[in-house]
């Protein structure tokens, strides 16, 4: 029997009391394990001390999660952020350039939420940080004073692009209806990014690397929560897993 392929989830780094951790929410192993029938390996944040042609080599695959944090605006030559705002400087460290490496070497990358919004800025893209407040875009934030289950829960209509991996995982279909939990989301797209997604408001909710040798998308929703519980997710996170395991 085949071993399962590896896939490499680049972790937070998050002061609990005076200890830094690295973490990485349960959801997103468990999606890489039930639904992508792949082995999660969590990589610490490490950027100057990892050799990642060494970590790319041994790696069938990587997944950039969601995170509550935000990349740091001067990545992507956006005005500082305000007061408060939570960043992960070694994070970014990591996976800005880990995410270029990967799509290079033809390691398949998925990325979900923060790590779409990374992956548009490893590729010369920029942010809006408050879509809330952008004329003519909606709040896409969660209600934080509900529960779990309603913050996750299906909130508005994406329009998939013809043609796309996205629209051909939906069985042709033109519509999906998403989740919505980020307040920052792409302004300008990267070069050599191609739309898969967009949201009522023109917001981009998806896209894939246009060149890329392997699978290289991204999205803005979270098709990791209750993977197995919804067709479309499991059927992308099977995607993502069946170009680990060709590479593998």
């Amino acid at each position: 029997m085949a071993a399962h392929p590896l896939i490499g989830i680049p972790a937070d780094r998050r002061m609990v009391g005076q200890h830094p951790f690295h973490m990485v929410g349960e959801k997103y192993a468990r999606a890489i394990l039930e639904a992508a029938d792949a082995a999660p390996l969590l990589i610490p944040p490490f950027a100057q001390e990892l050799k990642f042609t060494e970590l790319l080599d041994r790696l069938d695959g990587l997944l950039f999660t969601g995170s509550p944090s935000n990349v740091e605006p001067h990545h992507y030559q956006g005005t500082p952020s305000e007061p408060g705002t939570l960043h992960e400087p070694a994070r970014a460290a990591t996976t800005l350039p880990l995410i270029r490496h990967a799509v290079e070497r033809g390691v398949p990358v998925l990325g979900i939420c923060r790590g779409f919004q990374e992956m548009n800025v490893a590729f010369g893209g920029t942010l809006w940080q408050k879509l809330q407040e952008v004329p003519g875009h909606l709040d896409h934030r969660e209600p934080k004073d509900q529960p779990i289950d309603l913050q996750y829960a299906p909130v508005h209509e994406v329009t998939l692009a013809p043609g796309g991996v996205l629209r051909r995982l939906a069985g042709g279909a033109e519509k999906l209806r998403v989740n919505s939990l980020h307040g920052q989301g792409v302004r300008e797209l990267g070069p050599g990014l191609t739309v898969e997604a967009r949201a009522g408001d023109g917001v981009i909710e998806a896209f894939r690397v246009t060149a890329a040798p392997s699978f290289a998308l991204a999205v803005q929703w979270h098709p990791e929560w209750r993977v197995l519980d919804n067709p479309f997710s499991t059927a992308l996170f099977a995607e993502f897993g069946q170009a680990c395991r060709q590479r593998a």
